[in-house]
Parts: C-alpha cells; structure tokens; sequence
C-alpha cells in the first residue's frame, strides 16, 4: 500500500507543478462585442453583458461600437475575413464567434455556456513538458480523476480497514464480505446524497464570482491543514475523525461482531455506516464542494449532472472496494498506519491547494 501511495503521490507532485497555469486565448479580454449606436439586437446585447459583469467583477469585457471607431471595424472586418460574413452585434470569446443577440433564441445561455466551457478549458498542468488541459482530458476523465483521488481518505479508510482486521480473525469470508460490502454501500449513498447537495445549493445561488472565492476559501482552508497533517500528525487543528468519536465507534463495531446473526450485523453496519459519514462531513467537504463548483461552471442539463456525480461516486468507492477484495480474499488484519494517513494527507492537499487557486484565478 505504500507503494501505490507513492506512486499516486509522485503523480499528484508532477501534475501540480504547474497546476493552474492559464493559457490565455484573449490576453486583453474574457468577451470582445461589437456594436453599433441605433441597433436594438446591439443594446439588448450590451444590458446582458453589463448584467454578466456585476454577477462577475472579474471578467474582462470590451464594448467596441464600429460606427465611431475606425480600429474597431477593422479588427471586424480581420474576424470576418476568417470566420465569414458577420453582423452586429458579433460576441467574441476565445475562438468562439457568437453572431447576432436574441434573448428567445437562448444567446444568453450560450455565452453563459461558451464562457463557462473556455474558463474550464483554461485549467491546465504540465506533464513531460507538455500542456494538457480540462479541454483536452474532458469532463469524464477529471471527474474520475479527481474521485479516486478523493476516495483515498484517511477517515474512510481508517474505518474500512479496522472493520475488516476485526473481522478477519472469524475466518468467515462470506460475512465479512457481507457487512464490509454493506458499510461501502451505505457510504457510497451517503456520498451521494452529499455530492448532490452541493450541487444544488450552487445551482441555487447560480454562477456567482462570491460563491467561487468562498469555495476557493474553503479548499485552501483544507488543503493548508492536511498538509499541516503531514508534518505534524495529530498536533492542532485537523480534518479527520475526531479522538471522542473513536471510542464509539469501536463499541458499535464490536456491536457488529458479537451480532447473532447475519441481519442483526448487517442492520448494524448500515448504522454504523450513517454516523461515520456525518462523522466525516469535515474530513470530506473539501473535493465535494470543488467538484460540484466546477461542474457547475458547465452549465449541463439536469440528468448530465447527476450522471457525473454518480460517475465521481462510483470512481470515489473504487480505492474501497479494491481493499476490500484484497481484505477478504486474504484475510488481512492490517490497519491504517500513520506514515500512510501522513502521505494521504499530502496528496489531498497539494490537489485542493492546486484546485482552489484555479478556482481564484480572474
């Protein structure tokens, strides 16, 4: 397990170190307009843009009105030349031409959507001297990037493998399986649960400028302590599974190994698996809330959405049912050690350190 960790870790450190690097496709402008005095399409288009500057302070958007100056029909006339024909009102974002405003046709929403694309698309990193960005790796790959990197957590973990060391010794293959695959699952739903409420409450209060500091806030926040975690384990403030909670969580474990049965250790194990979630809600919040921000910024319909957290779920629980595969088919009594817990603490916190700074990036 060190080893795997190592290797993830080593990963993470090449892949930071140039996380956040921006490639800026429109070095003086986010949105580039140009109108003309008179136009109707033109001035409905300049109160929308005007609108999208107060939700966010900032992007960078130049009004150009090609009837009164001269270099702003000849940088028209230069689009034209390689996009073909243009009209007024013409909106400028990156590569992308968006001809013409019409609040029915849903122009709106496109630039919403066209913006929200090349900011995300604008999160790179350095890999052997080459720039690979969110563009290029898509959607699916970051999210089941970023998924199995929040599953190595030293909460879960910790409670997954000190179930399965308790369990091994009774040599019972099949109930082990039974109530450790019973506590992944309820984890897995609970996860669930907690990734969509997220991502409701950014729906909710849309793709405000506030919303991205306060989660960039929030993931430095816990980055800065797991990292803290690494070079000085259980000392000062920490986001893992509290000293007070431990007693109680061995007795309900205990609980399930002197069940009678294998419903009463089963019904046992779902409640268990229900208190260490909420347990774990601070050692967790960090990549939920940095997910769901960010897929937010795609603007997807309703059933994209869901797909893809259920998608980040589903990468979240690999790590978990890989050792519990492992666990059962050897019978391990291995726990979490605190040079592993250490090394998980660094690989979460050079991420959220790295995915935060992105998020504060203009």
């Amino acid at each position: 397990m060190v080893r795997i960790l190592r290797g993830l870790l080593l990963l993470v450190v090449l892949l930071s170190a140039t996380a956040g690097a921006v490639q800026d496709a429109a070095p003086t402008a986010d949105i580039e307009a140009f109108v003309h005095e008179g136009c109707p399409h033109c001035a409905r288009a300049q109160e929308f843009l005007a609108q999208l500057q107060q939700e966010q302070p900032g992007l960078r958007i130049v009004i150009r009105d090609v009837g009164k100056e001269a270099a702003a029909m000849q940088r028209l006339q230069q689009i034209a030349a390689s996009h073909g024909p243009v009209r007024v009102p013409t909106i400028s974002i990156g590569e992308q031409l968006i001809v013409g405003y019409s609040e029915e046709s849903g122009t709106d929403r496109l630039i919403r959507d066209t913006l929200a694309k090349r900011r995300s698309s604008e999160f790179s990193v350095s890999l052997f001297g080459h720039e690979l960005t969110l563009a290029q790796i898509g959607l699916p790959l970051f999210t089941l990037t970023l998924g199995l990197l929040d599953g190595f957590n030293p909460c879960s973990m910790w409670v997954l493998l000190l179930m399965l060391s308790l369990l091994a010794p009774l040599n019972d293959r099949k109930r082990m399986f039974a109530v450790a695959g019973t506590f992944i699952a309820v984890q897995g739903i609970a996860y669930f649960i907690f990734l969509a409420a997220w991502l409701n409450l950014f729906l909710l209060v849309g793709l405000s400028r506030i919303s991205e500091i306060v989660i960039a806030a929030l993931a430095l926040f816990a980055g800065a302590v797991n990292l803290k975690d690494y070079f000085a384990f259980g000392r000062g403030l920490s986001l893992s599974i509290p000293q007070a909670a431990k007693p109680g969580i061995y007795q309900r474990m205990r609980n399930i190994l002197q069940a009678k049965d294998l419903t009463a250790a089963i019904v046992a194990t779902i409640v268990l698996g229900v208190l260490v979630q909420l347990v774990e809600m601070m050692c967790t919040s960090g990549f939920p809330a940095l997910f769901t921000r960010i897929l937010t910024q795609h603007e997807l319909d309703g059933a994209s959405y869901y797909g893809y957290l259920l998608l980040y779920d589903l990468a979240y629980m690999l790590d978990d049912l890989l050792i519990l595969a492992v666990g059962v088919y050897t019978l391990s009594q291995r726990r979490l050690q605190e040079r592993e817990g250490r090394l998980l603490k660094l690989l979460s916190g050079l991420v959220m350190v790295g995915l935060g700074v992105y998020l504060l990036l203009p």
